[in-house]
């Protein structure tokens, strides 16, 4: 419940955004009409467009984004010819008599509003509305769509858009209540109502044209994220903790020590609603009573996840004659890792071959509250939590609760060594004294630190360039981009990302937009091919090729590390890149 009530809040807040500014005119174009007939019309057409747009976004992806834009447009025509309609009353006149009925109804709506069809226009407009509308959105949109992309789309989720578009509905409905009452006083005092209807008509053609401009989705939206978004985003964090590829600190010591009492911490969650398994059958909590059992989320193109790999393989290996399960739940963090056939051809090259769970719409997660990728919790033979670590580290003693819990099971001739890892390439461990660079996204969902000297076009192929100078931290874009959610997509060979870092280790998630069709790259270290600091995917005159799906490792330093300028340039169209991780 607490979620519809965020939602319906976030959509209220939408008013005293800059991006709403260009809608404005289009509901108080309406203010000297009846309310019943014309303004609720209006807003709830609007509202139900919006929900239903965000909604076709949430299950259908990149083909709902085409779908939107194509709205888009014909939305925009729309109301460029309501506007105009309003501007110049006898043009209006001339212009429908060749139209459908559907345009003279709204040529008639906008001239007096008097009329039967004064719901079904206004309606119509508000769809036209809500089609333009779709774009203004802040962190509880996010939050919504971020959802339905976790736990998969459903009624759920629709119902908490229309909540979202119902808050913003809900504001505009006051603002066209008082602003009504404010524009019939101005109209019968000053006895101005044509020229304030007319001014009204070129309002709306503004507005029309900062949206086709697409004006609305790029400086308007800087200028929201600056004052609505930020409380918004407050609204958010207090319901929901943003989950995370590891722990931004180190969590408190639950275990009280190797060799000492572990707590419980809880009952082992159920193993239900993964859509397929991996090297087993399904597994469920009552089969594995009796069994010292391993939960590890974790997601292929995480490289916290890569790094913890070779020592939950290597006790996988070590004491499975001993009675350990190691059960891998693989939660996606990036669409394409809900692709079954992607996650087995990963699980392959890592050489796991435990269970894995493939828990696309996160049932499992949800089950056990987990919040970051790696997560591994240790159940005890009677089926009870007795140990959690989050992130990468800790491996001793990981370890030692794996054999605490064996003896306890009164498995004897335990072993009380430790495994020794040799692990190398994006294996390997990261080199966290010298790693100042964090984490970055390449989407405008959760992207940060983007320099290019255009602003973001959220899903608008756009032409972008790099700035002359980079601080550290920053990234840029140049060539012909699309910047989307989660990713960024190449649509003309010779773009090039840039990125100014600090740390031994540069990887890149990347992927070629169409299945089969390799895209080649080369890339530079401060201005030079990387030479022996190329990373596993690279060679030492910068040259590589994207064939997959995953992380890459571009760069792997050898020598002291200082600040670094990267530069990848694509060769060929349809790159795909996710986000940068570095060690």
């Amino acid at each position: 419940m607490i979620l519809f009530l965020v939602s319906y809040i976030g959509g209220a807040l939408t008013i005293v955004s800059p991006c709403i500014l260009p809608l404005l005119p289009f509901v108080f174009a309406r203010t000297d009409q009846p309310f019943a007939k014309s303004g609720f019309p209006l807003l709830l057409g609007m509202a139900i467009t919006f929900a239903g747009v965000a909604s076709l976004a949430a299950i259908g992806g990149g083909w709902a984004v085409q779908a939107n834009q194509f709205g888009r447009i014909a939305a925009i025509i729309l109301v460029a010819f309501f506007g105009t309609t309003l501007l110049f009353p006898s043009l209006a006149d001339r212009l429908t008599r060749p139209l459908v009925s559907l345009g003279a109804r709204l040529s008639r709506s906008a001239s007096n509003g008097t009329s039967s069809t004064t719901v079904a226009s206004s309606f119509l407009l508000g769809i036209a509305t809500g089609l333009l509308w779709a774009p203004c959105a802040g962190p509880v949109l996010g939050l919504l769509l971020t959802g339905a992309a976790l736990n998969g789309a459903s009624v759920q989720t629709s119902f908490l858009l229309l909540a979202y578009a119902a808050g913003a509905a809900t504001s505009l409905a006051l603002a066209l209540l008082i602003g009504g009452k404010v524009f019939v006083v101005m109209k019968r005092s000053l006895g101005a109502g044509e020229w304030i209807r007319r001014g009204l008509g070129a309002a709306v053609l503004a507005g029309v044209a900062v949206i086709a401009l697409g004006l609305d989705t790029g400086y308007l939206t800087q200028i929201s994220l600056a004052s609505t978004s930020r409380l918004e985003q407050t609204i958010v964090d207090t319901v929901r903790p943003k989950s995370s590829r590891e722990p931004s600190a180190p969590l408190a010591d639950n275990s009280g020590g190797p060799g000492n009492s572990l707590p419980v911490e809880g009952q082992f969650p159920p193993l239900v609603g993964a859509v397929e398994w991996l090297n087993s059958p399904p597994l469920t909590v009552e089969g594995l009573r009796g069994k010292v059992v391993l939960v590890d989320f974790w997601t292929y193109s995480c490289i916290n996840c890569l790094r913890a790999v070779p020592y939950v393989r290597a006790w996988a290996e070590k004491y499975k004659d001993q009675g350990l399960v190691v059960i891998g739940v693989h939660a996606p963090e990036f669409a394409f890792e809900k692709d079954v056939a992607n996650v087995r051809k990963a699980a392959t090259d890592l050489k796991i071959d435990y269970p894995i769970a493939i828990d696309n719409n996160y049932e499992i997660w949800r089950a056990f509250r987990n919040e970051y990728w790696p997560a591994h919790y240790f159940i005890d033979v009677q089926g009870r939590v007795r140990y959690h670590h989050f992130g990468e580290g800790e491996y001793d003693r990981s370890e030692k609760v794996i054999q605490q819990l064996l003896a306890e099971a009164g498995k004897s001739n335990v072993s009380t060594d430790l495994v020794t890892v040799k692990a190398a390439g994006v294996e390997a461990a990261a080199n966290k004294a010298d790693m100042i660079t964090s984490e970055t996204y390449l989407g405008y969902d959760r992207g940060s630190n983007f320099v290019s000297i255009e602003d973001v076009g959220a899903d608008v192929n756009r032409i972008y360039s790099a700035p002359p100078e980079l601080q550290l931290n920053q990234w840029a874009l140049a060539g012909q981009w699309t910047i989307e959610n989660e990713r960024s997509v190449l649509n003309r060979p010779g773009g090039r990302i840039s990125f100014r870092f600090h740390a031994r280790d540069l990887h890149l998630v990347l992927g070629p937009q169409q299945a089969g069709k390799p895209v080649r790259f080369r890339l530079t270290i401060d201005g030079t091919a990387p030479g022996t600091d190329h990373g596993m995917d690279v060679d030492e005159q910068g040259n590589g090729t994207v064939t997959d799906q995953r992380l890459y490792q571009l760069v792997r330093q050898k020598g002291a590390i200082e600040d670094k300028l990267f530069e990848i340039e694509f060769l060929d169209s349809g790159a795909q890149a996710f986000a940068f991780t570095f060690g």
